[in-house]
């Protein structure tokens, strides 16, 4: 079957606009090809606005969400960006697109080589991705000037907060196994401040400080 992707890029991007209104956010999902980051039997679906399976239980985020994820960050294009949760590849491309440089972690090391080789095919070279360790996030590259985490947390871990520059943000759905609601957190000299997104769902993050791995049983998607 032929699909025009182009033009199914286009009409998803017509209905993301009224929701979200960073035209550079916008500008980037335009230019990065989803349809590179699913499963070939997936394609199909690529440009339709919702989450699809990748496999290992984890999922590529519904479009509209990671395009209000994005616009969430405040990009300006010299950040240092740390995601937690690399998937596929596609929200790091984004990133990528966004910042001078990106630091992406997975916890599922055929997702992490996956997503790396992807990448590097598509040409994106400030693009860092790391196998995650037992700390959530990754120390070694800190601090961030933004933090974006694709998967859900039961609250906002410290030790993200730690690699976080003042001044910094750190975007992460946050609550229940099955629900959370998405949340900016400002990181200031004196603290945090914390501003609600909306609700959402993701894949729950797996780390101290967050889920154990006995909590996160995979959930399937059907088509």
């Amino acid at each position: 079957m032929d699909i025009d992707y182009a033009a199914a890029r286009e009409n998803l991007l017509r209905a993301v606009r009224y929701e979200v209104h960073d035209e550079r956010a916008l500008g980037a999902m335009a230019r990065v090809p989803r349809e590179h980051f699913v499963p070939p039997d997936l394609r199909p679906y690529a440009y339709e606005d919702r989450p699809l399976p990748i496999g290992h239980g984890q999922t590529i985020s519904q479009p509209l969400m990671v395009a209000m994820m994005t616009e969430a960050l405040h990009l300006c294009g010299n950040e240092r960006v740390l995601e937690v949760g690399t998937g596929s590849g596609y929200q790091a491309a984004l990133l990528a697109e966004l910042a001078a440089c990106v630091v992406t972690v997975e916890r599922v090391p055929e997702l992490a080589e996956e997503a790396c080789r992807r990448l590097r095919e598509l040409g994106y070279k400030n693009v860092e991705v790391h196998t995650a360790k037992d700390t959530l996030g990754w120390p070694e590259g800190a601090p961030y000037d933004a933090v974006l985490v694709t998967a859900g947390a039961p609250r906002v871990p410290r030790r993200l907060l730690q690699q976080l520059t003042i001044g910094g943000r750190l975007v992460i759905p946050v609550g229940e196994r099955r629900v959370q609601q998405l949340l900016r957190v400002a990181k200031t000299a004196r603290g945090t401040t914390v501003q609600r997104l909306g609700e959402c769902r993701f894949v729950p993050l797996v780390g101290r400080g967050a889920w154990s791995e006995a909590d996160a049983t995979p959930e399937y998607f059907t088509l």
